[in-house]
């Protein structure tokens, strides 16, 4: 990997000598992590909701999760020009308040209530959380040696996976408590019933999110006044804007990466998305029930990130990121060749497979990027969408082939990481200096 430096080697964030240490940033920089891994995963807890006030199909309900990481893609190149603007903490501060617009603007979205307007509300927090990651996570891969990049990447984002384990079980509980009234008997309601009951329902959604509104702006006001240092590897300086522009798309690493982070999104959603339904046609198991061991394969994710940044202190990278992508494909495998407890636990198994995957393609897709840094993590968040479009498709092969077998697609995905990760494996072999 090319070395990323501070701008003032062995110098401390408040300018004096010495050993710089990382901790306290990193450790603020962590709780972004959480932060929107939590507000994520809060999507799913909005989608059975939305779905019985409005009374949607589970076509139209699914905007909740395309409005949302379409957002990503939408917004992922500006963010990269703002960071170029503004600068990598400044730019964490923008995410937030607009995160916490995005949240806001629940709130009258439950009082009228507007499905419509709740997808205006997912989008502006989408916008809000791409420009948090276009900026949080490059910046934590150079917070330290370029060696350990992908373990510290991995601890923050095993913090993404504990939001997104906590916030669904308070989300569910404090949203999803009250009585919900059948689709039949829903559309025998006058309009102005209708109306009452949908605002009555809707309203369980203001409380959790105008505290997430709170919350957000005292984090950003938190991170306004802390002292982050500034990153040499990926600030740029006024004389870089002079001459042509060098283009992020001659980056092999960074296109190559991109294609790494649509994949794995995308695979990651498309199994948990279809876990309910697949483990009803395995073993017969109620939604309610099957619910329950989806935990699984989600807490599986946060369990193998924290032993994957102790062993990305031993391995390399691209070793381990391409041991991962081929157990999670031969994993996928047997559980489209069994049955039953064999098939269902086969695949839950692929969460803690799953878990490394993402900091790992990001820190190898940015890696010596130097000032195109913002630009290749721009692209690389941009790819994210593939969580709003390779479910869609599955979801079409599952009408076509049935959705025992529909799992290749996440197949075919895991062998391009491990595609992905050999190309990067080759080339660090070929360049060794460059590490």
């Amino acid at each position: 990997m090319a070395t990323l430096q501070t701008k003032s080697s062995g110098v401390s964030t408040t300018g004096s000598s010495g050993n710089q240490s990382y901790f306290v940033p990193l450790a603020i920089v962590t709780t972004l992590f959480f932060m929107w891994g939590g507000i994520t995963s809060l999507n799913d807890i909005l989608v059975p909701h939305l779905k019985s006030i409005f009374d949607l199909s589970y076509a139209k309900v699914m905007m909740v999760q395309f409005a949302f990481f379409s957002g990503y893609f939408i917004f992922s190149m500006p963010s990269g020009k703002l960071i170029e603007w503004i600068g990598y903490k400044r730019a964490m501060v923008a995410g937030l308040i607009v995160m916490a617009l995005g949240t806001l603007l629940f709130i009258p979205a439950a009082n009228l209530p507007s499905f419509s307007l709740f997808l205006a509300a997912l989008l502006i927090l989408a916008a809000g959380m791409t420009i948090l990651q276009t900026s949080a996570n490059p910046y934590v891969t150079a917070l330290g040696r370029s060696e350990t990049a992908s373990s510290r990447l991995n601890l923050t984002q095993a913090f993404n996976s504990l939001g997104t384990t906590v916030f669904p079980k308070v989300g569910g509980l404090l949203i999803l408590s009250g009585a919900v009234m059948a689709p039949e008997a829903m559309r025998q309601l006058s309009s102005g019933a209708l109306h009452d009951y949908r605002v009555q329902q809707a309203a369980s959604v203001k409380m959790p999110y105008l505290w997430l509104t709170v919350a957000l702006v005292v984090l950003a006001g938190l991170i306004a006044i802390s002292r982050l240092p500034a990153l040499a590897a990926l600030e740029q300086n006024p004389t870089d804007n002079e001459g042509p522009q060098e283009s992020i798309w001659k980056h092999r690493q960074a296109v190559l990466g991109a294609l790494g982070i649509f994949t794995y999104v995308g695979a990651e959603v498309a199994i948990g998305s279809f876990l309910i339904n697949y483990f009803g046609y395995l073993v017969g198991m109620d939604e309610k029930t099957a619910s329950g061991y989806v935990s699984f394969y989600w807490g599986g994710a946060m369990v193998g990130r924290f032993i994957g940044s102790a062993l990305l202190q031993r391995i390399r990278t691209g070793n381990l990121l391409m041991f991962n992508a081929v157990v999670a494909a031969l994993l996928t495998v047997v559980s489209m060749l069994t049955n039953a407890h064999v098939a269902m636990w086969s695949i839950i198994i692929v969460g803690l497979f799953n878990s490394i995957m993402f900091p790992s393609i990001f820190t190898l897709g940015v890696d010596g990027l130097g000032k195109l840094t913002s630009k290749g993590s721009a692209l690389l968040i941009a790819a994210i969408v593939g969580g709003a479009i390779i479910p869609v498709v599955q979801g079409a092969i599952a009408d076509k082939i049935g959705i025992h077998h529909a799992f290749v697609l996440p197949v075919i995905c895991y062998l391009y990481i491990a595609y992905f990760a050999y190309d990067r494996v080759k080339a660090e072999r070929a360049n060794p200096h460059a590490a």
